[in-house]
């Protein structure tokens, strides 16, 4: 497992954007960050587990948070453009993003897989985290000391037969990753990695591995040390990374 003790405080007075944040990785990470200080913008399709996780980070007394209700599969340019207009308006700035939404798709030979779930995986996985972070990069360029986390996956740096969408979607967001990282070193001080969660108690894996028992599995609770690290200010000097979580 990665080994990081965050300290008290880490992400005091940041505004972090997470994806996916209804439940899951995505969820116990906005948790998480807003745990260690931060405000956390929860981006999600599905209103009722945003509302869920708001609850329980005003209950646990963190900072408040802010919902925004956003379907990733069927969200255009200007979508993104009014969550940019939204988090300028509220905030000012953005400190970090993290990149978790993500679909699965189907397992299968590529000659039998299905063009319309081939077009909703690249969609989600892809053009997405494409869309908002060029709409969101002038807001993080105000940032002191601001990080853009992608999710990838084992199968994202090595072809696996039967995951087609899936693989090639991880590897189009390594490259996403780098090309960014490369593109703002020097320029600004927006750092991009990628994290690899590897096998976790999630809804994504059990469909992927329906036999699989979850028990022998972390849960994201026990590998949130990266994803603390990677959006905290200890991590400055990575840029360009993928970073394993186990």
């Amino acid at each position: 497992m990665f080994e990081y003790q965050a300290p008290e405080g880490l992400l005091e007075n940041r505004v972090i954007l997470v994806t996916g944040a209804g439940d899951g990785i995505g969820r116990t990470a906005a948790i998480t960050y807003a745990q260690y200080g931060a405000t956390v913008v929860l981006l999600g399709r599905t209103t009722e587990k945003l509302e869920q996780v708001y609850d329980e980070i005003e209950s646990a007394g963190y900072p408040q948070p802010a919902i925004i209700p956003l379907n990733l599969e069927v969200a255009v340019p200007h979508d993104y453009d009014t969550v940019a207009e939204i988090i300028t308006r509220e905030f000012g700035r953005l400190d970090g993003l993290l990149h978790n939404a993500g679909l699965l798709g189907r397992l299968g030979p590529l000659h039998q897989y299905d063009p319309e779930t081939w077009q909703q995986v690249m969609q989600v996985n892809v053009n997405a985290p494409f869309m908002l972070t060029r709409a969101l990069l002038p807001l993080l360029r105000e940032s002191s000391d601001a990080s853009v986390v992608f999710t990838s996956s084992g199968v994202g740096n090595k072809g696996r037969a039967h995951w087609g969408a899936y693989s090639v979607s991880k590897f189009a967001t390594e490259g996403l990753m780098q090309v960014l990282a490369d593109e703002e070193d020097g320029l600004s001080r927006v750092r991009s990695n990628a994290i690899n969660p590897g096998a976790t108690q999630t809804t994504m894996r059990a469909s992927a591995y329906p036999a699989e028992n979850p028990d022998t599995l972390p849960t994201p609770e026990e590998i949130m040390p990266v994803y603390l690290y990677l959006m905290g200010q200890d991590s400055h000097p990575i840029n360009g990374q993928v970073l394993k979580a186990r």
